[in-house]
């Protein structure tokens, strides 16, 4: 019995290797064609070379779209973990109906397809002028991104014992220091992981932006698509390995993080 169960243990490890792989390696092939020495999309034939990096730098259009995403990123980051953990905090204390009916209207973002909530987010933003404006694509950005640190607080609030705020609130500590030394101390983990989803939410998104942007508000993945269009330049693999490396550097630190707060003595 123990023979079989090892051999079909076995048997899924590499039925789930194989899966993983089939799903990333494709996305990997950009990262050899970066480091091509040629100026258009092939793989190094006489050596490996930089240039094509240097290009993010040099270059005014991919320098800008660059830094751009990285500043939305974090402001879009920033109003998601706080949106979104106090949503999570608020539907727990509220109880199971009304809890219920603010998680519905939490993950409503994540319900709703992306191509649906980009033409919402177009007619909405023509009557409001917020068509290719930082605000405009900051608001969108936070709606997507919070239903993720709503689900990731959440997570962390199942293991949190009210009992410990029954306890405080006996003690004399009023509502903003039960909420400050006892509930966000607790539910961290959740906060640090949804606030990493949030950035990938928000670093990766490109559907919404060919709505609601043009040439005002230029980020990444903007320029990637019309770098694809007008001239498949090496450069864009490059600015796929970038992002690649940015959003598994921000899924490793997120596990990290887990695994020390699960190491620590409770």
């Amino acid at each position: 019995m123990t023979i079989r169960s090892s051999l079909w243990f076995k048997l899924a490890l590499v039925a789930a290797f194989l899966v993983l792989a089939y799903l990333f390696l494709p996305a990997l092939v950009v990262i050899p064609v970066s480091f091509t020495d040629r100026s258009y999309l092939s793989f190094p034939a006489q050596s490996w070379s930089w240039q094509h990096y240097l290009q993010l730098v040099e270059n005014p259009m991919w320098r800008s779209s660059l830094l751009q995403s990285v500043a939305v990123s974090a402001v879009s980051t920033t109003l998601a973990t706080v949106l979104g953990s106090c949503a999570a905090i608020g539907a727990w204390k509220l109880g199971a109906r009304l809890g219920g009916l603010v998680r519905m209207m939490a993950l409503t973002p994540l319900i709703v397809p992306t191509i649906v909530g980009a033409l919402a987010y177009y007619r909405l933003y023509i009557d409001l002028g917020l068509l290719d404006t930082y605000v405009g694509v900051v608001l969108a950005h936070v709606v997507a991104a919070t239903p993720f640190v709503f689900v990731s607080v959440g997570a962390a609030l199942a293991n949190l014992d009210p009992r410990l705020e029954q306890a405080a609130r006996s003690m004399g500590a009023r509502p903003w220091q039960v909420l400050w030394r006892i509930t966000l101390p607790a539910v961290r983990p959740g906060v640090v992981s949804g606030a990493i989803f949030a950035f990938i939410v928000s670093w990766d998104e490109l559907v919404v932006l060919l709505f609601i942007t043009t040439r005002n508000v230029y980020l990444l993945p903007r320029a990637m698509w019309d770098g694809i269009n007008e001239n498949v330049d090496p450069s864009i693999a490059a600015v796929a390995t970038l992002m690649i490396l940015v959003t598994f550097v921000c899924l490793c630190a997120e596990r990290l993080y887990a695994h020390r707060r699960q190491q620590e003595p409770q």
